[in-house]
C-alpha cells in the first residue's frame, strides 16, 4: 500500500474525538489539513499545540471542530488576538487545559521514548501545576536532598500533522532542523504529512539530507500539497501572507464573518504561495 494520497483522504482518517498535535506557525503547519478537516466536519477534536497555537488552531475552533485544546498560548502574533478561540474559552465552547511550552515538550519526549512519564523543574507552585490534576509532585526519588520535582505524564498523539517542503519517492519526508517536528513524530500514533513537493530520489541516501530527514517509518500517510501551509510562512520556502492574515482577523470577529471568510475560502483558488 502507498504512503502516498490525497489531501482529502487523509484528513478521513483522523477520526472524530482523536488527540491532534500541531506545531507553531513559526514551524511548519499543514493549513491544507486544516481546511480538509473543517470541510469534512470534524467534531470533538482534542488538540494538542506543539506548544502554541495560531490562525490554523482559530480556524478549526471556529468551525466547531475541537474539544479541548491544551496549548501554552493561542493568537494571531502582530494580527492580534484569535478571535474564534478568544470566543469559545469565554462562552465555555470548548475546555482549555493551559500549559507551558517546557512541559508540553517533556510530555512529548516522554511518548517519544515510551516511559510514564518525564521530570520537569519550574512549575511548583505556579498556578498552572495547580490546575494540572494529570501531573504529580514528588521528593526527589534520588534522594540528594533536590526538593520537590514534577512528573509530567507522558503525551502519545493519535496523530501528529504538519507541512515540509518536500518528501521524495520513499515517502521520506525533509524536516531540517525542526526538531519538534522529530518529536511530534515519534510520540504520536500516527503521522501524516502534506508537503509542496515530491523528488524522485532517496533522501536518506544523501549524506547532506539524511541528518535533516524524517524516515517514513514514522509516516501513516504524505500528500502533495503545494502552498500547503498558506496564508502561514513556510520558512525556507515563502514568507506568511500578511494581507490575508490581517483580512482573517478582521473577519473571524465575528461567527458570521469567521463563515463568510471560510465560505470565500472553499469557493476561490488561492494564489501560488510558492511564487
Amino acid at each position: 500500500m502507498s504512503i502516498f494520497d490525497n489531501v482529502e483522504a487523509l484528513a478521513e482518517r483522523i477520526p472524530n474525538g482523536a488527540l491532534v498535535a500541531m506545531p507553531p506557525e513559526y514551524s511548519w503547519v499543514s493549513t491544507a489539513m486544516v481546511r480538509a478537516l473543517i470541510a469534512r466536519q470534524a467534531r470533538d477534536l482534542h488538540l494538542l499545540c506543539v506548544p502554541i497555537g495560531g490562525l490554523a488552531v482559530d480556524m478549526l475552533v471556529g468551525a466547531g471542530c475541537v474539544a479541548t485544546l491544551e496549548a501554552a498560548a493561542v493568537s494571531l502574533g502582530e494580527a492580534g488576538l484569535a478571535p474564534r478561540f478568544t470566543d469559545a474559552v469565554q462562552t465555555g465552547a470548548i475546555r482549555m487545559k493551559d500549559s507551558t511550552c517546557p512541559a508540553i515538550h517533556a510530555g512529548l519526549q516522554a511518548g517519544e521514548k515510551g516511559v510514564p512519564f518525564m521530570p520537569l523543574g519550574g512549575l511548583i507552585g505556579s498556578d498552572i501545576e495547580a490546575n494540572h490534576p494529570d501531573w504529580t509532585v514528588v521528593d526527589d526519588p534520588l534522594g540528594d536532598g533536590n526538593g520537590p520535582i514534577t512528573l509530567i505524564r507522558a503525551i502519545r498523539p493519535d496523530f501528529a500533522l504538519f507541512h515540509c517542503p518536500k518528501a521524495d519517492r520513499e515517502g521520506n519526508v525533509w524536516i531540517g532542523k525542526r526538531r519538534e517536528l522529530m518529536t511530534m513524530a515519534h510520540a504520536a500514533k500516527q503521522t501524516v504529512v502534506t508537503v509542496e513537493e515530491v523528488a524522485d530520489t532517496d533522501f536518506l541516501a544523501d549524506d547532506t539530507l539524511a541528518a535533516g530527514t524524517l524516515p517514513n517509518l514514522y509516516l501513516s500517510g504524505v500528500a502533495e500539497a503545494k502552498g500547503g501551509a498558506w496564508p502561514l510562512a513556510l520558512p525556507g520556502c515563502y514568507e506568511a501572507d500578511r494581507a490575508e492574515i490581517a483580512d482573517y482577523a478582521r473577519q473571524a470577529k465575528t461567527p458570521e464573518g469567521f463563515r463568510a471568510y471560510l465560505d470565500r475560502l472553499a469557493a476561490a483558488q488561492h494564489p501560488d504561495a510558492a511564487e
